[in-house]
């Protein structure tokens, strides 16, 4: 298909030789006959640009200058026109072939319509073909469009093609709503009007999702690719601790070029847990060297600030005299501007002045703003450092904030506890470093140096004094709030204990009034006292107890008239002779009753 655009795109013809209008059909199939093609008389502009279709076509591209571009489904050139665009009326000529002929539908009945497209499609649907069509025929057409990769056809009048590429497709959705008609017959079998559609074909989709899953892989390699060349590189390796190791990196913190690397050991040396009691000293004095650089570290940031004062002084110089040279060149475009010489300019040089005059003023504006902006921010930071001068108001606080506040003086207690420590070691190194020589200039400043030090144990001992003192007022008021909430929590004890008294008396005399209820029902007749008489009698002689239908069946030999529950209601009003228990387990289970009178008695 490339080298087929490629042969347009060299084709060309020279306008003087040819020259006709495009309007006159007949003049056009002379000229199509004259040069050896097929007429097939399409006119008017491309109906869809050929990129769509044919990758690297330049659809630009004509035969000669004046003349439409040739319509692709001639034979021999493989290629048919993509479709137009909307706002374009369609315009479909007649198609030959060897063995068929293909008509165009009618331009004013709408579009065919088709499916949605499935992803990766390369097969199409041919619906409608005549019936005496073969596979040759069915070939013979849509070849045209591309390299068909199978046909599998029906016996009832339509087949699937399947082409090499995706946009082959393309070109035979535009031949859907053609009438086909084989030789020059008329009979129905030779004739069918052509639908065509995309098909979703399991070849396709898998293909296309073999291309997807391979520009994704290229995808993620790529993004591999850049992450990997966008990591910063990895830090060098730490060597292991050991003693000369250590006598090296001593020397190397002493150098200031070195120490920004020697520093990183040490750091990770003390967080492996290389201290113990025999490195310590040994660790102490690499630390203490670290020290040694904060004072060098602080003369540097002295430095920069100076620096950077130095700079931005300058800069506000240079743009104060910027300033006044503009305001200069403004002065002169004003004094140019006044009558005594403005009458002199012509129109040209006044406008000129007039536009430069205008410019100056902006950039002066602009400039005075950014100055008056830097006196502002000096201003500014004056007035910062004095406003943090003024002390902080005391607020008061409560129980949670005072605990707060002890905590956070026990925690600067002990920090202080620590610097003293420091301290005490570092006057004891000191001293061994003194040992017993003699006094030169540096014993007299190390003696500057302790007694320093014993100053400042001594103010920091008094400060350890007063926050002591502190703490103890904050525990004592901690203790009267820890006191007062014993003492509510006792009287909320004492005042449930009093609900429960008082409930319970209430439950008491509940439970006597019922029992006193239950003691005036009493026996209404003579009946029920022979009842019970004999009910306790045969219960007595039954001391496992018997149930009620054991007991039901006994009494109803005395009188059929009498029912299980009437005698059952009967021993329930009398608990202190009757009382019934439960025996066995599951399905064995089983309510008997049993006479208790006696045992009231030997109780009481």
């Amino acid at each position: 298909m490339a080298a087929a655009a490629d042969g347009l795109g060299s084709t060309t013809i020279d306008t003087t030789q040819l020259n006709m209008s495009v309007t006159d059909p007949t003049a056009w199939a002379t000229a199509m006959n004259n040069l050896g093609m097929v007429p097939v008389g399409l006119a008017g502009q491309q109906l869809v640009t050929d990129s769509i279709c044919v990758p690297g076509f330049d659809p630009s591209l004509s035969m000669m200058t004046g003349i439409t571009p040739i319509n692709p489904m001639i034979p021999g050139m493989g290629l048919v026109p993509p479709p137009p665009p909307t706002d374009v009326p369609v315009v479909k000529e007649i198609i030959h072939c060897k063995s068929c002929t293909l008509f165009p539908p009618n331009p004013n009945l709408p579009p065919p319509s088709t499916r949605e497209r499935p992803p990766g499609c390369k097969t199409v649907f041919v619906g409608g073909l005549p019936e005496n069509a073969t596979e040759e025929i069915i070939q013979e057409v849509f070849e045209q469009c591309g390299d068909i990769t199978a046909i599998r056809k029906s016996k009832k009048n339509f087949c699937h093609i399947r082409f090499a590429e995706e946009f082959m497709v393309d070109k035979a959705i535009y031949l859907s709503g053609y009438r086909m008609r084989l030789g020059s017959s008329t009979d129905k079998k030779d004739s069918g009007r052509l639908h065509v559609d995309f098909a979703q074909a399991r070849d396709d989709f898998y293909e296309w999702e073999c291309k997807q899953r391979m520009l994704a892989r290229e995808e993620r390699h790529r993004r591999k690719m850049e992450e990997d060349r966008l990591r910063p590189p990895s830090p060098p390796a730490i060597m292991h601790y050991s003693e000369h190791e250590a006598t090296l990196l001593a020397e190397k913190l002493k150098d200031d070029s070195k120490f920004s690397e020697a520093i990183t050991v040490l750091l990770t040396w003390i967080e492996r847990g290389e201290v113990n009691r025999r490195s310590a000293n040994q660790f102490y004095s690499m630390v203490q060297s670290a020290n040694s650089h904060v004072r060098r570290l602080m003369n540097e940031k002295a430095t920069h600030e100076q620096e950077m004062e130095q700079a931005k002084e300058s800069f506000k110089n240079a743009l104060t005299g910027i300033l006044t040279q503009f305001e200069q060149i403004v002065a002169v475009f004003n004094a140019s501007t006044r009558q005594k010489a403005w009458d002199h300019f012509s129109k040209a040089q006044r406008k000129n002045i007039d536009i430069w005059r205008k410019h100056s003023e902006e950039l002066r504006n602009a400039h005075s703003e950014q100055l008056m902006g830097i006196r502002r921010e000096e201003e500014m930071e004056m007035s910062d450092d004095d406003s943090g001068d003024n002390p902080s108001k005391k607020l008061r606080v409560d129980e949670s904030a005072l605990t707060a506040q002890a905590y956070a003086l026990k925690e600067e207690n002990d920090s202080l506890r620590w610097q003293l420590d420091a301290y005490r070691n570092e006057v004891e190194l000191l001293k061994q470093e003194k040992g017993q020589l003699f006094r030169t200039e540096e014993s007299l400043t190390k003696d500057q140096q302790l007694k320093f030090l014993q100053q400042t144990m001594q103010g920091m001992q008094q400060q350890l004094l007063s926050i002591q003192e502190e703490l103890n007022n904050k525990k004592s008021e901690l203790e009267q709030a820890k006191e007062e909430q014993t003492h509510t929590q006792a009287r909320l004890k004492v005042l449930q204990e009093q609900e429960i008294n008082v409930l319970t008396v209430a439950l008491v005399n509940q439970e006597r009034e019922k029992n006193s209820e239950k003691r005036s029902q009493g026996l209404k007749s003579e009946k029920e006292a022979l009842l019970i008489g004999i009910i306790s009698t045969f219960l007595h002689v039954h001391p496992f107890g018997a149930n009620i239908e054991y007991l039901w069946s006994y009494m109803q030999q005395l009188d059929s008239r009498i029912s299980a529950n009437e005698i059952e209601m009967l021993l329930m009003r009398l608990p202190r002779m009757f009382k019934q228990e439960f025996t066995g387990v599951g399905a064995t289970l089983e309510k008997r009753w049993k006479f208790c009178a006696f045992e009231g008695i030997k109780t009481t």
